[in-house]
């Protein structure tokens, strides 16, 4: 008689049976399969006497024993699962080791938010290179019915996908709307995550812009890194490409970035200008760019007012050395901020003393260290309750930051001086005007500014602006050539500056 196969009555899933041979009686033999939902059956082979005992004595026992359930988030594929001395488990992203904790819960939310902005891994996509097996010719000699085809490598190219989507539209004579087509689009989406939307609406756009940009001589450029891909960009004017620059930010990336740029819109011959942070990667690539334009002989005056320094920039490196020169001062303020912020019940209370002593009501602002105008409005605001700070520090017994008569005073004396610093920058960040022949006036007015106040009988006012000064010696202790340029070419301006 053939073996015929255990099967348990109460499994309800569907499992993987092995036959089982005859086996000598005196040898046992469990086998353990695992079907695919992770079920892990116990099947007993045929056999005698007391081994027989046995298997019934299990099968009385629970057959099935669940294991932990299979991670099946595609998060998976790229981390592992390792375990900590302690004990503790975590996942290892494997492009950059960083070990992320696992929650109880199974949530995989932080390993996606980690893979968005992993440096390791958006490097690794950049560069890696898909197997691609190209067709070549058909062999008319051997085999006309076959063809041979080689092995290559494949990258993504988006442009070489727009090219393609071109020649779909003439050859099938489609209309220009297809390419925002839903199913279009996700058909493509599905062939490559890298796949980006293109609409007629922004190809007319692009196309409007080259055109004008044909009629211009001469164009002043603006290069800038973010970290940040939620950066406000409201005072540029036009915003020619947005390109992936990979790190590090060395000089010889950042001038073969600005050659693709001028490359794709055809600009190469019209440089005018070109404005940068003061850093020294940007200092190294700007000597690059000098040499390269100045052996093509495409510079005006050698070379002299191709580098414009950013203005707004060498302002905000004047006032942070201002600010923290009197840091004990602002540091009051932020601790006062932070203490109302921290509690749900303080800020009702304080806006009853607001509110009682009828001020203005006005939303307190918390300062961002990168970011001196921050700074600039959080004290602004302050100063405008300084009688509800006063007032709440005698109800509040755990507020122990309110500032002293004599900090007070001092803190206007710091929205004196930074006040001409924040109008000058709103003035040269302009966008739906000309800026050039502004320049000169508003740094002519900080100079000012700064003369009297490094001279001043109040010796915090001194401190303050000490460095201040240092910093704007140091790169606008000359007049800019392209500053007074651009002043002079102002008739409401070229008679006060000459």
């Amino acid at each position: 008689m053939s073996p015929e196969p255990i099967v348990e009555d109460n499994i309800s899933e569907e499992i993987i049976l092995e036959t089982v041979d005859e086996v000598p009686s005196d040898s046992v033999e469990a086998n353990v399969g695992l079907n695919e939902n992770n079920v892990v059956v116990e099947e007993n082979n045929g056999v005698e006497g007391d081994a027989a005992g046995i298997s019934n004595q299990d099968e009385d026992a629970n057959p099935i024993v669940s294991k932990k359930r299979m991670k099946r988030s595609s998060v998976w594929d790229e981390f592992k699962e390792v375990k900590l001395p302690n004990g503790q488990k975590k996942g290892e992203c494997i492009h950059c080791k960083k070990a992320l904790s696992i929650g109880t819960t199974g949530s995989t939310t932080q390993f996606r938010r980690h893979l968005d902005r992993c440096v390791a891994r958006i490097r690794f996509l950049k560069n890696q290179k898909v197997l691609h097996f190209q067709p070549k010719e058909i062999d008319s000699v051997a085999d006309n019915s076959q063809e041979s085809a080689s092995l290559t490598t494949f990258s993504y190219d988006n442009s070489k996908v727009r090219e393609s989507i071109a020649h779909y539209i003439l050859i099938n004579e489609k209309p220009f709307s297809v390419v925002e087509e839903f199913g279009f689009n996700l058909v493509l989406k599905s062939m490559s995550p890298y796949f980006l939307k293109y609409s007629r609406t922004t190809a007319r756009r692009e196309k409007k812009l080259q055109n004008s940009l044909k009629g211009i001589n001469r164009i002043s450029f603006t290069t800038d890194i973010w970290k940040s891909k939620n950066q406000r960009i409201s005072y540029m004017k036009r915003v020619l490409s947005f390109l992936h620059l990979s790190p590090p930010h060395t000089a010889t990336e950042i001038v073969d970035t600005f050659y693709k740029s001028l490359n794709e819109w055809d600009l190469e011959s019209k440089v005018f200008t070109l404005s940068v942070d003061n850093a020294s990667n940007n200092d190294r690539a700007i000597k690059l760019l000098k040499d390269n334009f100045r052996v093509r002989k495409k510079l005006f005056f050698g070379g002299r007012i191709f580098h414009v320094r950013c203005c707004a920039h060498i302002l905000n490196l004047m006032v942070k050395d201002g600010i923290k020169s009197v840091e004990f001062v602002v540091e009051k303020i932020r601790d006062t901020v932070s203490f109302l912020n921290a509690s749900e019940g303080r800020l009702p209370r304080f806006a009853d003393v607001v509110h009682q002593l009828h001020l203005p009501t006005r939303k307190l602002i918390m300062d961002c260290p990168t970011r001196w105008n921050s700074t600039y409005n959080m004290l602004t605001v302050a100063l405008k309750l300084k009688e509800a700070f006063i007032s709440y520090s005698e109800r509040e017994l755990t507020y122990h930051n309110c500032p002293t008569e004599d900090e007070w005073s001092n803190i206007e004396k710091v929205c004196d001086v930074l006040g001409f610093f924040n109008e000058a920058t709103n003035i040269i960040s302009g966008t739906e005007y000309p800026t050039s022949n502004l320049f000169l006036s508003q740094i002519c007015t900080i100079k000012k500014v700064l003369d009297d106040s490094s001279v001043s009988s109040d010796e915090f006012v001194r401190n303050m602006t000490k460095k201040m000064k240092e910093k704007f010696d140091k790169y606008w202790g000359e007049c800019n050539l392209l500053m007074a340029f651009g002043a002079i070419m102002d008739p409401r301006m070229k008679f006060l500056v000459i």
